[in-house]
């Protein structure tokens, strides 16, 4: 679906339903069929053009696309709509298809997806989508052709489908965990979304300031309230095309990681819901509950000089004042993230303006402490042993302190956390017979694998990302059968990429577990990527999945030269925009005989055909 396709958010193609498919994979030789075949004779330039590149081009391919796709609806406007899979196609898909067209449509008339900035309709009514959509309405044509591409995207899909599972190959869908914040779900229902927060995930080895999505998070009271209709109606869409699909960040079915509007760092973020700590807590410890000192940024002459060293003096003049407690407070205008974030946006670019930007964002995260809305009650920051605030502190009370911040991230939420998921996930999995994978990596509560095993829905493993913490690597040997296993993700650097990454980690996992003795080499040749690639074959997991890069990091001929240029996503960055593109066509790919032979071999060797 369209909700996959991952763009920047000012890109008005982004994710903008989580239901329609998107038109940039759509096949136009195929729209236009023998009948038009002459109108899309003189695109082949075009085409060589843009697959010659060596990464895609989304913009420049989902315009050329868009403006065919036009023309052939021109040549076609009305008879498609008296083909009898067309009426069945609407018939099944007019819940979210006609509310969809109409979001395009103005999303196209004011030139932007954010529909808060509409002169019209900037709030939803279904009696006036009726009114654009209905054929006297002067809007009609142009809705229309939303219908004729996403019936088209259908008929190809469905093709592609049907073909694969002639060959005996079932297909795995992906749910990703949220919504695009300007997205025709967002306009259409915005009750069913906490659209005052921000979703993304806590600090992590790979981003250690946390990560922001920046998509709202979900209401589950209101969804709960009509059976989850909208997920349920989201599964019987993907039901269509696949036979199994992932539940991104399932996760956050317990609990989601969510960040005020006001913050741009994921690090600001918290777990909503969980269970807050009650002030008398801090006082049964032995801990003076200083408001001040722990839920403002602890600011004083000697965090500005850590944090900015020769800019220290630039700061204490432009961006904070002095405080009654010894210190320092921010200037209005400058007290959160999104307002430094702003000033800057408005700057020169430089390595001055960075170096103060980034500063001032590790100031507004200095605390240690948020108070609940509900008052009288508190949430930990993620992290405070690294904040200078809690090194500041006396020995005695960070003891104290580091004590009620384990508590209130591994044992007070466990259960709540539990029963949360269950209020959502048995029903969810109830209506659908499409088996269910979880994408359960990051912070896993202790309750989650418990959860899964019981529901039946398989966790994802990873050789680089262990679960249990005593442990470096994990073996594929010892997957669970309840599970899909990969030796990497869009998220992370490949096989090759990671070898490269860190000498001593390579090291230690060249002689633990591929049990070779020795130096390990200083890149991944061939037979070490075939080696990784042979262990998830052979593992016990329902699933063995491997991104094609992978699985051509096994051959010196065919893998790209530069590893790492096989990544795809930076989750890190959230400004990063996938345009990765396979260096080879999978009709190149056809006539590797020798190789196809060989990955057939071991697949058929491994019990995996």
């Amino acid at each position: 679906t369209s909700a996959t396709f991952t763009a920047r958010d000012s890109y008005p193609y982004a994710a903008i339903s989580a239901f329609a498919l998107h038109p940039i994979y759509i096949n136009l030789q195929k729209v236009a069929g023998k009948k038009y075949a002459s109108a899309v004779r003189s695109i082949g330039k075009k085409q060589k053009q843009l697959n010659s590149l060596p990464e895609l081009d989304y913009e420049e391919v989902i315009r050329f696309k868009m403006q065919i796709l036009r023309e052939l609806y021109d040549l076609n406007a009305d008879a498609f709509t008296a083909e009898g899979d067309y009426k069945d196609f609407f018939a099944a898909n007019q819940y979210w298809l006609k509310p969809y067209a109409a979001f395009c449509y103005l999303r196209d008339r004011y030139n932007t997806s954010d529909f808060s900035q509409w002169k019209t309709n900037a709030v939803y009514e279904e009696s006036e989508v009726d009114r654009l959509a209905s054929s006297k309405s002067k809007a009609y044509k142009n809705i229309r052709f939303y219908y004729f591409v996403q019936y088209h995207l259908h008929l190809q899909l469905k093709e592609a489908v049907d073909y694969a599972h002639r060959k005996g190959i079932a297909l795995k869908g992906d749910i990703p965990i949220g919504i695009f914040r300007n997205s025709v779900d967002a306009w259409q229902s915005p009750e069913l979304y906490h659209m005052n927060w921000q979703a993304g995930a806590p600090p992590d080895d790979f981003a250690v300031k946390g990560q922001n999505w920046g998509f709202p998070t979900y209401n589950w009271q209101r969804m709960a309230e009509d059976g989850f209709q909208w997920w349920r109606q989201r599964f019987a869409q993907m039901s269509n095309y696949f036979d199994a699909f992932r539940i991104d960040h399932i996760l956050g079915f317990f609990r989601i990681w969510s960040i005020p509007m006001e913050a741009v760092e994921g690090i600001l973020g918290r777990f909503i819901p969980a269970l807050p700590v009650q002030a008398s807590e801090f006082g049964e410890r032995g801990i003076w509950l200083d408001r001040d000192r722990y839920c403002k940024p602890y600011i004083t002459d000697a965090v500005l000089d850590q944090l900015f060293g020769s800019e220290a003096a630039f700061v204490r003049d432009n961006f904070v004042q002095a405080n009654d407690r010894g210190g320092y407070d921010l200037l209005e205008g400058y007290n959160s993230q999104r307002q430094i974030e702003a000033f800057f946006e408005a700057q020169e670019e430089g390595a001055h303006n960075d170096t103060v930007k980034q500063g001032l964002f590790d100031l507004v995260s200095n605390v240690l402490l948020y108070e609940d809305p509900s008052g009288g009650a508190f949430h930990f920051r993620i992290g405070i042993e690294g904040t200078t605030s809690f090194q500041r502190l006396d020995e005695g009370t960070r003891a104290k302190l580091r004590e009620l911040y384990v508590n209130y991230f591994y044992h007070r939420q466990d259960a709540f956390w539990k029963e949360e998921a269950l209020r959502k996930l048995p029903a969810l999995k109830a209506s659908t017979n499409m088996l269910i994978c979880g994408e359960d990596l990051g912070m896993v509560p202790h309750c989650v694998p418990d959860v899964m095993r019981d529901l039946g829905i398989l966790s994802l493993e990873i050789q680089r990302m262990p679960k249990n913490p005593a442990t470096e690597f994990f073996h594929p040997s010892t997957a669970p059968y309840l599970s899909v296993i990969t030796p990497s993700t869009h998220d992370m650097s490949t096989i090759r990429g990671w070898w490269e990454e860190s000498r001593e980690k390579t090291q230690r996992f060249y002689n633990t577990v591929l049990a070779s003795h020795g130096e390990a080499p200083l890149f991944c040749e061939p037979w070490i990527n075939r080696a990784i690639v042979l262990q998830h074959h052979y593992s016990p997991a329902m699933w063995s999945i491997f991104q094609l890069q992978d699985l051509l990091g096994m051959s010196d001929t065919l893998r790209r030269l530069n590893p790492h240029e096989e990544r795809i996503n930076q989750p890190a960055d959230p400004k990063h925009y996938w345009r990765y593109r396979m260096h080879l066509t999978l009709e190149q790919l056809l006539k590797e005989t020798d190789f196809n032979e060989e990955l057939r071999d071991y697949i058929r060797k491994s019990g995996r055909d």
